[in-house]
């Protein structure tokens, strides 16, 4: 997503609320509750899935995942909205971050945490 559609999304989102005048409850305290919510629904479709069976999920649970994404997508860039964060900026910086933490020469191949690389 480039930078004009994050910013087009939020400026929706903003608009959304504001017309319901919802805007009262969107504290970033409540927004992260539900963030958190939503993150847990998308863990219930994969619960107690093999590997394999959640790479290939059937068109009608991926339907139910991407809704529970777009879920995910909409608190998130709402709390950002609220935090006046730049979620795109945040996270090249945080991509940099971890090119520092996780060398490729040590961390290709290895899920261990930057903190165990070295041992």
């Amino acid at each position: 997503m480039t930078n004009n559609g994050l910013n087009d999304l939020k400026r929706r989102l903003r608009e959304f609320a504001e017309a319901r005048d919802w805007e009262q409850f969107h504290s970033p305290k409540n927004l992260s509750m539900a963030l958190s919510a939503e993150v847990a629904e998308i863990l219930e479709h994969f619960q107690w899935l093999t590997e394999e069976q959640s790479k290939n999920l059937p068109k009608d649970k991926l339907a139910e995942v991407e809704t529970e994404l777009a879920d995910t997508l909409i608190y998130l860039v709402r709390l950002a909205d609220k935090l006046d964060i730049d979620l795109l900026k945040a996270a090249e910086s945080k991509i940099e971050v971890n090119e520092q933490k996780y060398p490729v020469d040590k961390a290709k191949g290895n899920a261990k945490k930057y903190t165990e690389l070295d041992k």
